[in-house]
């Protein structure tokens, strides 16, 4: 056994486990590969004051959660604890806004570190499906990335999720509510911590998870009270967008994301068989991050959603994917000729598009046959020096047990025509 074993708060994603990731990473970006997103990579840290700025330095994500270090050179930065703001940079670095051809539709899937205290479904190393669509204010937009998201958790098998719904207004009517908050939470029984984040971004608190802050802020102004009229016809748009689409949603007027550069709409999954950890994934509008960060006006919105947790969702409802085979056909060669000439139909099936594996390092018949059947094919293949005398293979149907002899040069022909 190694001396070595993950980190606090991570995980290795291992077989037959990690299969059910992969099929939800697909499944998650199969709707945004057919609405005109683009894949994009980017690097797994970054400038330390790119986060500072775009997710908000009065964040706990910034403030607590955040793996920063300084590097040989004196260079500060960060492992990337969400996804939006480096996205963006790389937009803007490569000048893709440029291109004329607004929005630019991107999604992404990785990985990303928080310092948090783990618990089932937090993790300090995690895995997002993301997509973003930079470069235009349409209340559309924002409806079809909903829309796409509902799509994939649908596509799934996953019944027994909600979406919530809100608006964070804009810069017209945000600076209104804020004042208003601001001065209901002086009068509040709060600690000096949270008195100061209330003097930096007052809507933080009201994402505050404490049962007694929460309970002290019963009464607060709503934002949906001081919305302008042009945030209020931009919301109801996306309302009815949705609607017509016929996604449910519930309007939740305490919703804010834990990020600074929310604006407008604001939504969140949750899926209530997952205990406190219920938010499988979000996003919104994030209208002013472009020029946060130091680029050009750039109206954008976006989600990222978690694939670890949508496993656990998937577990909750006792959904089970349809996962393809990793193998279809096992070949156990019994003899040097028998290894060369079955070596080489492998090879010919994984050509043709076959999943194929192979008994190595000259196991016996029953040896062989046991990796066979862990394996999960749906057909062994076996021959001797005897089979191959005769110009046959042994071709046994794992499920039923029948067997039959097949030429040797119509082998890779049946298996093809037998898996369809």
């Amino acid at each position: 056994m190694s001396t070595f074993q993950a980190p606090k708060g991570t995980y290795d994603l291992i077989p037959p486990d990690s299969a059910a990731y992969l099929a939800v990473r697909e499944a998650i970006a199969a709707p945004l590969r057919n609405s005109g997103y683009g894949y994009i990579e980017t690097p797994g840290f970054e400038n330390v004051e790119l986060f500072a700025r775009g997710v908000g330095e009065s964040t706990d994500i910034v403030t607590k959660e955040m793996y920063a270090f300084e590097t040989k050179g004196g260079d500060r930065l960060a492992l990337r604890p969400e996804g939006t703001a480096s996205v963006l940079r790389a937009a803007l670095e490569a000048n893709l806004h440029k291109t004329g051809n607004l929005p630019v539709k991107l999604w992404y899937s990785g990985s990303y570190y928080r310092y948090e205290r783990p618990q089932k479904g937090r993790y300090r190393h995690f895995s997002q499906v993301g997509a973003e669509a930079i470069g235009a204010e349409d209340p559309a937009l924002d409806a079809e990335l909903i829309i796409l998201a509902d799509q994939a958790y649908r596509s799934l098998g996953l019944r027994n999720f909600r979406i919530l719904l809100n608006s964070l207004g804009d810069k017209e009517c945000r600076p209104v509510y804020r004042e208003a908050l601001q001065a209901f939470l002086r009068g509040l029984d709060l600690d000096e911590e949270t008195l100061r984040r209330a003097e930096i971004n007052p809507l933080r608190v009201l994402d505050d998870k404490r049962r007694d802050v929460q309970q002290q802020l019963t009464g607060a102004p709503l934002l949906r009270d001081y919305l302008c009229d042009a945030c209020k016809a931009y919301h109801e748009e996306v309302r009815e967008l949705i609607t017509a689409a016929g996604v449910v949603f519930e309007d939740d007027a305490k919703l804010v994301r834990g990020l600074d550069y929310y604006t407008r709409t604001t939504f969140e999954f949750v899926h209530d068989g997952l205990g406190s950890q219920s938010a499988v994934g979000g996003g919104g509008r994030y209208d002013g991050l472009s020029e946060m960060i130091g680029g050009p006006a750039l109206p954008s919105v976006g989600w990222a959603l978690g694939v670890d947790r949508t496993v656990l969702a998937l577990e909750a409802e006792g959904v089970e994917l349809q996962l393809p085979a990793s193998t279809s056909v096992f070949a156990v060669p019994l003899g040097e000729e028998a290894r060369r000439v079955l070596f080489a139909k492998v090879t010919e099936l994984r050509k043709l598009g076959v999943a194929a594996d192979f008994s190595y390092g000259g196991k016996g018949l029953k040896g062989a046959m046991k990796n066979a059947n862990r394996s999960g094919a749906r057909y062994t293949i076996v021959a001797g020096e005897r089979d191959l005398a005769e110009g046959v293979v042994q071709l046994k149907d794992m499920q039923s047990g029948e067997q039959s002899a097949v030429g040797v040069n119509e082998i890779v022909a049946e298996l093809e025509s037998r898996l369809g």
